[in-house]
């Protein structure tokens, strides 16, 4: 796909790509080879309209009878959402979310992985966890530069999030994901992505009272 074109694809369909490879990822370890819009959109709980949408954007098309080539298609996703040298990511926050968070990312990804984890703590630091290297937050300049992280991924207090999210952009990251409530500021050339549970578990709640009315 030209790269023109992939920096304009609609940030909602990135994230919808990455749902699309981990449910064809599935179906392709248990002996599927194609797979059809409405499949995917069943698995994924939006339209099948949707999914063509998505799939026609990054100019694919698949065959009326068969559907989608499911290997193809989750090549083409990777040429899209990966680099060919990888991508690295750092946890600031050994707590029980950031541990969480490395422990499920383990082995998920090839071309995107978690190399570094920083706290504060000195005894949250003492050794490796889950093969990531630990490192007191006093070092994250310079690890950062050192094995070339790009994503810093916030897992601390909330008070403490925007002073974390300085020292990021100051080593150099150029895409930081905020799992605090708390919202921090970054400049124009760094990429921010903020989830906050409190407002998910919210809206959940919403639909759960608006349902039950």
């Amino acid at each position: 796909m030209d790269k023109n074109k992939m920096k304009h694809l609609p940030h909602k369909t990135i994230e919808r790509l990455s749902q699309y490879r981990r449910a064809l990822l599935l179906c392709h370890a248990q002996g599927q080879t194609h797979i059809f819009s409405h499949e995917i959109a069943k698995i994924q709980h939006i339209t099948a309209v949707q999914v063509r949408r998505d799939i026609m954007l990054i100019g694919y098309t698949g065959t009326l009878r068969k559907g989608y080539n499911i290997e193809e298609l989750i090549a083409l996703i990777g040429r899209i959402l990966d680099t060919d040298e990888g991508i690295k990511a750092c946890v600031v926050g050994i707590g029980n979310l950031g541990r969480a968070f490395i422990n499920y990312f383990k082995g998920k990804r090839t071309k995107l992985s978690i190399v570094a984890a920083f706290d504060n703590n000195p005894n949250k630091v003492v050794k490796n966890f889950c093969n990531t290297e630990t490192f007191h937050i006093d070092e994250l300049e310079r690890i950062v530069k050192q094995k070339g992280i790009s994503i810093g991924i916030i897992t601390v207090s909330p008070e403490a999030a925007p002073e974390v999210t300085e020292k990021l952009v100051k080593a150099g990251i150029k895409g930081i994901l905020n799992y605090t409530p708390k919202p921090v500021n970054v400049p124009a050339h760094v990429y921010l992505e903020e989830y906050d549970m409190i407002t998910s578990l919210e809206k959940v709640a919403f639909f759960v009272k608006t349902h039950s009315e």
